[in-house]
């Protein structure tokens, strides 16, 4: 019953932000004239685009794949795809995307994968998938200047905080790696400090779940000790499929026929929205990244453009990639459900 209703509260939600982000997006605004522009794109461009979002949810696959490959674990990479499209559709309707490797765990435990090896590979996703957004992040403060004052100077304290969060994301899940005793104490006695104030109901249970979680990051070390090259090269598959996904935004500007913007600086600033708003608790990031598209593109999405390509490039990056994985997840699920009652008649 609290799964159903955290199920039904995360749904509530998603529609909520969703419904506020339509109404402070188009309050006032000419939908006709919103619409016939967009019909006015490209379609190979906006194919294209739909094409970077798939290319998007098979680079984590290939990931998994690889990984699993590295353990000695055999599995299809049509199943790895699922894997895939599992994680992305949850972490697209959960706030600050939370619900996406639980479930990819669950379905990975239904395939007889055990949980120390699923929790440990994805682990090392989601460090390698911060650790490029970091690392984009600082090459834009580094030696992009000019094109962040230019573009992004209305935008830069949400940029910044974006930033801040990740870095400190990073490190934290680092130090959880590779300073476990360390990691091990702090948590400890933040713990023993917060119960003695009575922040916390049942701390032994707690102490307990947080001793299994970091045994977890005790088997990532140990696994990238042994698989060093391991790490570089999902950092390089990361880096690639997280790009493949910043390209929607140019493939959309193309599909209007505009022109006098770099391809590098579109991926760019498309990048900075993400960092923006990767660690803030909101699905999918909606809301906020629609605004910090209109305010970082206005100078490139000329004319009329703006608004729509806001919504074409957003379409496909988001909505597009939420019901694809959304597709696959239920077609997962009957799978899963056909598969068991099968196993009950025998």
């Amino acid at each position: 019953m609290s799964e159903r209703k955290k199920n039904l509260f995360n749904a509530a939600f998603v529609l909520i932000v969703f419904a506020l982000t339509i109404y402070s997006v188009f309050a006032g605004k000419d939908l006709g004239d919103i619409a016939e522009t967009i019909t006015e794109a490209e379609p190979v461009y906006l194919l294209l685009g739909m094409g970077c979002v798939v290319l998007f949810i098979w680079g984590e696959s290939k990931i998994l794949h690889y990984m699993f490959g590295t353990l000695g674990i055999r599995t299809r990479r049509r199943t790895c795809f699922m894997y895939s499209c599992v994680g992305f559709f949850f972490s697209c309707i959960t706030p600050s995307a939370g619900g996406g490797q639980p479930a990819q765990i669950l379905y990975m435990r239904k395939n007889m994968i055990p949980v120390p090896v699923a929790t440990v590979v994805l682990m090392i996703v989601t460090i390698t998938y911060k650790l490029v957004l970091v690392a984009v992040g600082c090459f834009l403060v580094l030696f992009c200047r000019g094109t962040m004052d230019r573009y992004m100077w209305e935008v830069l304290p949400v940029f910044y905080l974006g930033l801040g969060l990740n870095v400190v994301c990073c490190t934290a899940m680092l130090i959880l790696v590779f300073h476990t005793s360390l990691a091990r104490n702090i948590v400890m006695k933040l713990l023993d400090l917060l119960g003695g104030f009575r922040v916390f109901r049942r701390l032994a249970a707690k102490k307990e779940r947080l001793t299994l979680t970091m045994d977890h990051y005790g088997d990532t070390a140990a696994y990238l000790k042994q698989h060093k090259r391991v790490l570089v090269n999902v950092l390089l598959l990361t880096f690639m499929q997280r790009i493949a996904l910043f390209f929607v935004t140019f493939f959309v500007y193309r599909s209007f026929g505009l022109h006098g913007t770099a391809m590098w600086r579109i991926v760019l600033l498309q990048a900075s929205i993400s960092v923006s708003v990767d660690m803030l608790p909101l699905p999918g990031g909606m809301g906020i990244s629609e605004h910090l598209f209109l305010t970082i593109f206005d100078p490139i999405f000329y004319g009329d453009f703006l608004l729509p390509g806001m919504v074409l490039s957003r379409g496909i990056a988001y909505y597009v990639q939420l019901f694809f994985s959304a597709a696959v997840t239920a077609g997962a699920h009957f799978m899963f459900k056909r598969r068991g009652s099968r196993m009950k008649c025998t």
